[in-house]
């Protein structure tokens, strides 16, 4: 592994935190509310751009490039911590429902997020 490596991953994780911040935050006034969208949101976001980017990543070798959007860009871009930090909040605050929907939502949606960039990826490269 060499250094240039790691700067990929370093400057994918600026690009990724920043994106997380503005647009959770972005997401967040805009919706309202008390449940946590915006982190919803980046989850999915993140879901669908790693389930497009996974099937690139096969057709081409370019670990400078995965170093930077996967590793770098989508590891701090994706909020699982958050997301659990959240949902124990909710559950230590007794906001079952909410808890349970949090945790289906992010669930179901980043699942079916990788699987339509997949498809995406699929259909532009005719694979």
């Amino acid at each position: 592994m060499g250094f240039s490596i790691i700067l990929a991953v370093a400057a994918g994780g600026a690009i990724g935190a920043t994106g997380r911040f503005l647009i959770s935050t972005w997401v967040q006034k805009l919706v309202g509310g008390a449940f946590p969208y915006g982190t919803l949101t980046v989850n999915v976001l993140g879901s669908f751009i790693i389930g497009f980017l996974f099937l690139y990543f096969e057709q081409t070798v370019a670990p400078h490039q995965k170093a930077l959007l996967v590793t770098g860009m989508l590891g701090a871009l994706t909020t699982f911590s958050t997301f659990s930090l959240e949902t124990v909040v909710m559950l230590q605050e007794s906001l079952y429902a909410k808890a349970v929907a949090n945790i289906s939502l992010n669930a179901f949606l980043c699942l079916a997020a990788t699987m339509l960039g997949m498809a995406l990826f699929r259909r532009l490269y005719g694979l």
